[in-house]
Parts: structure tokens; sequence; C-alpha cells
């Protein structure tokens, strides 16, 4: 895997760079929409390719390899083969999954035992077997097991679940460097910094990470329940400290406004269930503001969704129409809206883009983020 920084902004730590994986190029900075079981909940990947216009998609470890299983996957020739998406794959490892059953896991030096959500049996992922879960997926992008400290964690158990952390990260290189990829391309491993919100910690990770020299890093155990400057605070923290000729991946983040902070600082990746798990939901992300389409008020507004974008369901729908199919709980409701959330995320990260390469960036985002705090 390769990366290269085309434009940095000279008002901010925003940069603009590409990343070559064995699947195609990621141009960034990147959002990638969340199919954590090998698919985008209420989207196909033709939509994903042509309208939402996605350049990577995330899976899960945890959930793939509880269902359909590893065996199946190596059987087809990874998840590429198995859903149909032919550009990159980012596989998260599973730990927020481990940490989200906190009732029915049990951690140790040797990896976590756990329960399974679906029929209760047991299993038990070590770093190891992490990456050879991750290897038998197939993704380009795979990320190191770690754990993940609730955001209000005291220091003793962040400074506790920080050094399970490394030592984890430690054996999740030696088996990259142990074991070769199944598929014929390159797997790259993305170390995580954790830390918690404490400000010592997370230098002493990000500084253990970045002396492992790897492609690239990612910053987890944000938007966990801490304060949302807390969040800016750390990745600051963070992101002064990891090599800045490696892509960064924040992982988990979360509102248009949370991403344009987050570039304005520095970084280049994300992903977050937020634009479809509230799209079902009814919230609408616009260039203007928040909208909750379930309301009274737009069953009689005839306007587009969203009168500046241009995916076909936002020039082919109405507000009254999509509302009407939520209030009536039509599937296609939940589809459009979903389409409708990650076109445009995706949409808004090629803007920070073109701002970051024109040289306005800083005076767009303040902007971008007047107008997108609205709810209308």
């Amino acid at each position: 895997m390769k990366f290269g920084i085309e434009y940095n902004d000279s008002h901010s730590n925003a940069r603009a760079g590409r990343i070559t994986t064995g699947h195609g190029v990621i141009e960034t900075p990147v959002f990638m929409p969340v199919g954590t079981q090998g698919a985008v909940k209420a989207v196909h990947i033709s939509e994903l390719k042509d309208d939402i216009k996605a350049q990577i998609i995330l899976g899960n470890t945890y959930h793939l390899y509880l269902r359909p299983g590893t065996a199946l996957l190596e059987r087809v020739g990874g998840l590429h083969k198995f859903n149909g998406w032919d550009r990159p794959i980012l596989t998260d490892s599973g730990g927020y999954q481990v940490f989200s059953l906190s009732g029915n896991r049990k951690l140790k030096d040797e990896g976590a035992e756990f329960r399974s959500h679906i029929d209760g049996s047991k299993h038990f992922f070590s770093p190891e077997k992490v990456v050879d879960i991750q290897r038998s997926i197939g993704a380009d992008i795979i990320m190191a097991f770690d754990e993940c400290c609730p955001g209000d964690a005291g220091y003793e158990y962040a400074e506790k679940s920080l050094r399970l952390t490394e030592q984890w990260l430690d054996r999740c290189i030696d088996r990259m460097n142990r074991t070769e990829p199944l598929y014929g391309y390159e797997q790259c491993l993305f170390p995580i910094v954790q830390g918690c919100v404490y400000t010592d910690l997370r230098q002493r990770a990000s500084e253990y990470v970045a002396a492992k020299n790897a492609g690239g890093n990612a910053i987890g155990g944000l938007a966990v329940g801490e304060p949302t400057e807390k969040m800016y605070e750390m990745i600051e923290v963070t992101n002064a400290i990891l090599p800045k000729d490696k892509p960064r991946y924040l992982m988990g983040v979360g509102t248009p406004v949370n991403l344009l902070e987050s570039i304005g600082r520095g970084v280049d990746m994300f992903d977050c269930i937020m634009p479809t798990r509230n799209g079902r939901n009814g919230q609408l992300f616009t260039r203007y503001g928040t909208i909750n389409i379930r309301n009274r008020k737009w069953e009689d507004d005839f306007s587009p969704l969203d009168p500046d974008a241009s995916s076909f369901v936002d020039t082919l729908y109405t507000k009254a129409y999509l509302h009407h199919l939520m209030k009536t709980g039509e599937i296609s409701g939940l589809q459009i809206a979903s389409i409708h959330n990650l076109a445009f995320y995706l949409r808004l990260m090629r803007e920070a883009r073109a701002h970051i390469i024109a040289g306005d960036f800083t005076t767009w985002k303040n902007e971008s983020i007047r107008q997108l705090s609205n709810r209308l």
C-alpha cells in the first residue's frame, strides 16, 4: 500500500492525499460506508459504486467470522468475490464489538473470550486469530486487535487497557510477518491508538504506534461517551505525533461537523454507521442542516430532498414522498434515506478535498459547519 500527500492546507492541518491498494486508488479525505456483514444496509453494490460513488467500504471481523464464516469466504476467494465489490475493503478487527459485549466477554492477556450475540456459543479471539480471520476475509486494510475502553473510564483502567492493546499490537505485527495474503494482493495492517481521554496515555500510545512504521495508523476509542471537545483535543494530541506521511483513520466518527473538524486536524479516513442508521430512522443530512423527514411539516413539501445534490434519489424524490414512505413503513423509504445520506457524506468529502486543493478549506469549512449545524 502506498500513500502520498498531494496538497496541504496552509491554514490548518488538512491534507489531500492518495492511497493506492491492490483494488484501486482512494482519494482522501475519504468516508467509508459501513458494510458490517458484507453489505451496507438497504443499499445495493451498484448504488454504492454509481450513485454514492464510494471508493472503499468497511466490513467487520466479528460479524463475518460468525456469519458466513471464514471457511466459506476462503472457498469463494474472499469478501470481494462474495459480495461483488471490486474496490478496496477495510475490516475492523472486532475489538469494538467485543467491547460492546461487556456482559458476555472476559479479557485476558491471551485475548478475549466472548459469547456470540446470535446463539450464545463461546468463542475466543487472540491477536493471531484476528489477523488470520482478516486474511481469510481478504480486506486490503486490516486493523490490529485492540481493547476499546469506555470514554468515561478511570485512569487506572485506561492505562491497563492500553498495555493490553500494545501487547496485542506486537502479536498482530508478528502474525502478519509470519503469514501471507491468501488471494494474491497485499494486505496492510493499521495499528490503533487508544488511551481514552488522558493526554499522557494518548501521547504514549501514539509514540508506540508511530515506532512500528506501519502503512497507516488509526485513532480509536473516541466518540464512545466523551465530550466532543475532548475528542477533538485527543485527535490533536495524537496527530501531533503520528507520522505525517502515513494515512490517519479516525474510527467510528461521526456527524458531518465532526468530519470537517477532524479533517482540519489532519485526519484522512472515516467510517460511521450514522448516515445509514439515522437515515433509517428518518434523519436526513443536507447542506443546509438536518431534517427529520417524519415530521408533519414535510408531508406536503414537494421540493427535492436536497436541491444541491446530484444523487438520483435527490433529484427523483420529494420530501413529501419520502415522508409518506416513512410514515407508512415502506422499505423503499429506508433505502432512499440511506442512499441520500451516504451520497451526501461522500460528496462532502469530495468538496473538502477540492477546497484543500483550492487553498480555501478553512473558510469553506467554517461556513459549512454553520450551515450543517442547523435543524430544519
